[in-house]
This record gives C-alpha cells, sequence and structure tokens, in this order.
C-alpha cells in the first residue's frame, strides 16, 4: 500500500473565488449571514474562504460597508471552530496597485480584529521581497502566515524555481505554503513533484493547494499533489463548481476517498440546503453578472495561461470591448467581430504578450496588466493602429521593475520603447517607492468628520481604496450599483413583443455628440425624463477637445496624493490630465500640447464612452 494511504485530507470552501471566478460581485452580506449556517452544517470543511481579493471592493461597489460584511461573516464559523482566510496580494495589498508599508500593516491589524485567521500571500512576481514582509505583519497581528507559489507553466518555471522559493519563504517564517495553481494550467505530475520537493525538506509545513478547473488539468493535479503529502484542498460546490471555478467537494471527496484517503463526509442535506441558496442569490442579482460559459471547461485557456478569477469579470466585461470595436466597424462598413472572434484574439495576443513582459505568473493583478495590454494591442490593430500604444502606469511600474522583479527578460521592443518615453528602470527594494500615508488619509477624514473606525478599520479602507471609499460615502456607488441592476434586470426581462422602454442615447452629428432620449410606440413626451447634458457640456468651452481613449470611468485623480486640475489650470505636454478606471487598471490621460484646462467635461465617477469629450484644453 502507498505510504500516504490513510492520510488526511482536509477541505477548504473558498466561497469567496467561487463568485467572483464566476462573475463580478459576491453576495451581500445578509445573504452571507444567511448562507453560513448550512456550509457549517455540512460538515466538511476545516477552512472556508471568507474575504480578500476583489472582496472588500465589492462591498465598496455595491455602497455597503466591507468592514461589517467581513465581521458578520466570519464570525459564525469562529463559533464553529471552522479558520477563515483572505487572499492578500502582498505589496498591492487589495488592489492593483503598491500599497505603503503602514497600510499593509493595519491590514493585518484590521483583519485580525474581523475575524480573519489566516491571511494568504501572494506575489505575482513570485518575488519574496514583496511576500516577506507580509510574514513579519500577519504574525504581529495574531495571523496565520500562509505563502503562496504562484503556478504558471513557461520556460522560466522550473520545479527548482518553485521548491527553492518555498524553502525561502518557509526559513523567513511562513507557517504554510499555498501552492496557487490560478489557472489551472499546472501540470499535475509538476505539482506533484512540487510539493514532494516541498515536504522532503519540510515535513512539518502544512501545504494547500487551490487550482481552477478551467483546462481540466485540477482534479488529476489534486490527486497527484495528495499523494505527494498535500493537506488541504480548495474546493467549490454547485452550481459555481467547475469552468472558471473550482472542482467539486463531492467530487473531490469521492476520488480521495476511493484513493485510500481519510476525508471527511459530506451532509447533502445541508449540501443541498447551500446549493439551493446559491441559485436563490444568483437569480436575485448576481446571475446577471455571470457569463453561462463560465461554467464551461475550456482548454484555449492551455495557451494564454489565463486564471479563472479573471475570466469571470472578462466574459461580463468583454461586450463592452467589443461594442467599441463594432462602432469603428459600423462607422467604416467593416463586418462586425463576434465575441468569439475577439475572445481568440485576444488569447492569441496574451500568447504573444506575455513572454515580451518577462513571463509574469498571469495572477491578480499582472493577468490584468498582460490581458489588458494584450485587449488594447488587439483593439488598436482592429482601428489600424500598432501595438504597445496604451499601457496604464500601473503596469509600466511593473516592466520598470517598481512592482518587483520579473521572472523573465523584457523583449528588446519593449525596452525601447521605455527609453524612448524617458522612462527609468529599477532594481531596488519596490516598498521604497512607496512611503507611508495613513497620516495624511487621517488627515482627510479629519477634515471630512469622518470616523476612522473600530480597530481603524474605517481608515484602513479609505487608505487601501481611496475612490472607491469615496464613492461609499457620497452614495453614489449605491446609486450606480442600483441603477445597474435594475438596467439589468431589464434587459433580461425585456420580451421583443413588447415595445422598449424610453432609452437615452448618444449621438454625434456633424462631429458634436448630443444625447436623446428615445421611445417606441405612442408615448407621451411629458412621461419622458430629460436626457442627461454631460455631453452636451462638453460642447461648451473654447478649446481642443480631449476624448477618452477608451470606455470606463473618469476620474480627477488616482489617490489621495494627488491634486484634481481644475478650469483655469495651466498643463504642459506629458502631464496627467484625468484617469479612465477601466478593467480594474486606472489609465492615465495625458497632455498632448501645453495650455490650459478651460472645461472639464465629466464628474469624477461618471461612465465615458469612447471619443466622448472628457475635457478641454486652449
Amino acid at each position: 500500500m502507498n505510504k500516504n494511504m490513510k492520510r488526511e485530507v482536509k477541505f477548504s470552501l473558498v466561497f469567496r473565488d467561487m463568485w467572483q471566478s464566476a462573475g463580478k460581485y459576491v453576495p451581500r452580506v445578509d445573504q452571507l449571514v444567511k448562507v453560513a449556517p448550512a456550509i457549517i452544517e455540512m460538515g466538511c470543511f476545516a477552512r472556508v474562504e471568507t474575504n480578500g481579493g476583489g472582496f472588500e471592493q465589492v462591498n465598496l461597489l455595491f455602497g455597503e460597508n466591507p468592514n461589517k460584511a467581513v465581521r458578520e461573516w466570519t464570525k459564525p464559523f469562529h463559533e464553529a471552530g471552522i479558520q477563515t482566510h483572505m487572499l492578500d496580494r502582498a505589496l498591492n495589498g487589495l488592489r492593483m496597485s503598491p500599497v505603503p508599508a503602514d497600510v499593509r500593516k493595519l491590514f493585518y491589524k484590521v483583519k485580525k480584529a474581523q475575524g480573519t485567521d489566516i491571511t494568504r500571500t501572494f506575489c505575482g512576481l513570485n518575488d519574496t521581497r514583496n511576500i516577506i514582509p507580509s510574514i513579519e505583519y500577519a504574525h504581529a497581528a495574531g495571523m496565520i502566515s500562509q505563502c503562496s507559489l504562484c503556478i504558471t507553466f513557461s520556460p522560466v518555471h522550473t520545479i527548482e524555481y518553485y521548491v527553492g522559493m518555498a524553502d525561502e519563504l518557509i526559513k523567513a517564517g511562513a507557517d504554510e505554503i499555498c501552492i496557487k495553481d490560478m489557472a489551472g494550467i499546472g501540470r499535475p505530475a509538476t505539482l506533484g513533484k512540487i510539493v514532494a520537493g516541498i515536504k522532503a525538506a519540510h515535513p512539518d509545513i502544512p501545504i494547500q493547494y487551490h487550482s481552477h478547473a478551467g483546462p481540466g488539468f485540477n482534479m488529476t493535479s489534486i490527486l497527484e499533489v495528495c499523494k505527494a503529502g498535500c493537506d488541504y484542498i480548495d474546493v467549490g460546490m454547485e452550481p459555481l463548481s467547475w469552468g472558471t471555478g473550482h472542482a467539486d467537494v463531492i467530487s473531490v471527496q469521492a476520488m480521495l476517498k476511493d484513493a485510500g484517503f481519510d476525508v471527511p463526509e459530506i451532509n447533502m442535506e445541508a449540501y443541498m440546503k447551500v446549493r439551493s441558496m446559491i441559485q436563490e442569490f444568483m437569480d436575485d442579482f448576481l446571475g446577471l453578472y455571470i457569463s453561462p460559459k463560465n461554467r464551461l471547461m475550456n482548454s484555449l485557456l492551455i495557451g494564454p495561461g489565463l486564471p479563472g478569477g479573471m475570466m469571470g469579470s472578462l466574459m461580463a466585461d468583454l461586450e463592452t470591448n467589443l461594442e467599441s470595436i463594432n462602432k469603428y466597424k459600423a462607422k467604416r462598413n467593416q463586418p462586425f467581430m463576434t465575441q468569439d472572434e475577439l475572445l481568440i484574439k485576444l488569447f492569441d495576443e496574451v500568447a504573444y504578450v506575455w513572454p515580451r513582459l518577462g513571463y509574469p505568473c498571469l495572477v491578480t493583478p499582472f493577468s490584468q496588466y498582460v490581458k489588458n495590454v494584450a485587449l488594447m494591442n488587439v483593439m488598436a490593430m482592429e482601428k489600424g493602429k500598432e501595438r504597445w500604444g496604451m499601457i496604464a502606469d500601473d503596469i509600466w511600474d511593473m516592466i520598470l521593475g517598481k512592482a518587483g522583479k520579473l521572472p523573465g527578460t523584457l523583449a528588446p521592443e519593449i525596452i525601447e520603447k521605455a527609453e524612448r518615453e524617458g522612462r527609468k528602470f529599477f532594481t531596488g527594494n519596490p516598498q521604497d517607492n512607496y512611503p507611508d500615508a495613513l497620516d495624511k488619509f487621517r488627515a482627510l477624514m479629519k477634515e471630512k468628520k469622518w470616523d476612522t473606525g473600530q480597530d481603524d478599520e474605517e481608515l484602513f479602507e479609505y487608505a487601501m481604496h481611496p475612490a472607491q471609499y469615496e464613492a461609499y460615502k457620497s452614495g453614489k456607488a449605491k446609486e450606480d450599483f442600483l441603477e445597474d441592476v435594475k438596467k439589468r434586470h431589464a434587459e433580461k426581462d425585456f420580451k421583443p413583443e413588447e415595445p422598449k422602454a424610453p432609452k437615452i442615447l448618444t449621438v454625434n452629428v456633424n462631429g458634436q455628440s448630443y444625447k436623446v432620449t428615445v421611445a417606441y410606440g405612442e408615448v407621451d413626451a411629458a412621461t419622458l425624463a430629460p436626457a442627461d447634458d454631460k455631453v452636451q457640456a462638453a460642447i461648451t468651452g473654447e478649446g481642443k477637445d480631449i476624448t477618452a481613449p477608451l470606455e470606463g470611468k473618469f476620474f480627477l485623480t488616482k489617490t489621495a496624493q494627488e491634486t484634481p486640475l481644475k478650469v483655469g489650470d495651466k498643463v504642459k505636454t506629458g502631464d496627467i490630465l484625468c484617469y479612465i478606471e477601466a478593467m480594474k487598471t486606472y489609465n492615465a490621460i495625458r497632455a498632448e500640447f501645453d495650455g490650459t484646462v478651460t472645461a472639464v467635461c465629466a464628474n469624477p465617477g461618471d461612465t465615458v464612452a469612447e471619443d466622448d469629450v472628457i475635457m478641454k484644453i486652449g
């Protein structure tokens, strides 16, 4: 009998990741509190992933308080003796861009106070300099530090590379190791050898395996890592298992039981309760953001290696990008592109871009960075432009080394572009680029008369997500979210035989944009809501139009450290005018000439379409 037979393997339900791998959002706190008792009743989970990743940001987008959500959601698991864990992006904390050290320290203190036991820390570059400080911060807060090896498949990511990385992290104080196979493209035999190599050197260090089903390797991978000594397996459950999500706990349990491992039994009555509630939450509003295609296994993901967590939001957002391309094609009487055609072009472009950007592991935020560059390239080339024209500043930080050391080497064309634009490469400690900021945010909160919250949790949230927190506090986030849900419900419920409700459209007449209200059938004009005058405002004032290069949300600043431009301010060529937030990245819009701001044509947080006038400079 195999020496590993009858060895215990425990399960963790990655409830947060289940949702964000399927779509854009997670359940509201009232829904989470409702489902928690049934998850506990299932009796098979030693751990549950409750927060981290995009959880806190999503709550802000709801217009809800993420701190309240985490406290209420973790409480029943603690009472039941089930450990909770969160996902932490190391240098980037809970967002897509780097976080000052004092904010990172407060992060762990807050999350421990809110009921989170384990922090799973990863760096998409696998740069241990970004991960090791988190070990210290977690221990200081009284948390278990689980450090991740981000798995990918490339010439530089070898078995020796990963075993060596684990050894360095364990010697630095890591309590546990996570094998983070975020795209599910790790090859089973290789993963088994990685786990065996770690266990040979550190037999008492717990190892947890996290994988997405996507390309179809992960059931075999789960069996291989368990044979090699893995202690915990991340699982999902119906109706959000498989596809871009995770293997279902029922299948994993049956496979491991048959192989002779000691695995927990599943209370099937409780499983059905949870399954039913997940479907209930999807029917409420969450399903509006879930593409049916995310439920399917997709071997196409083997090539680009994009992670399941990103694919959920990608498919939800891809329609906007497709619309932009087809608007361009419509003006030129060119054949329209289908979503599948765009997806294949995107996958092919990711495969082209990824090695040229130094093989960063395709995990948040670097999966978004690589995908965004690839998508911008595809959109540019479909519009007759060249590659590499739209690279956001955060992506440049990755390229230049400010986010950490790239595993591979940059292509000459990227190095030449950086030098041509006067950008400097950085080889020091990435954290040094981001000075402490809590005092500034504390002062801002005092000025605004905002409470810093229990255990400074509101201060932390503001410092981690400044723009989203301000939108939450103003009520705009909730207003925008409810409006979007209403719109999606209306589109879902619309029947072709019924007249459409009045709709506001943007039309272009002789180069000038107007918003008009369009109705179908016999409609009393007095009942029509007036069209938004934002676009009309864009054609007032003197000066040259500054247009949005892509669809997204308009912001004058990205952080509280920046001062927003106003009418009358002078700008020089290369100065940042504003940002368009799209695909989880803030894209800086820079001045192409010297001048004076004569008009700001959108409000912070407004959604703007490609080619909308956002500013005027005279």
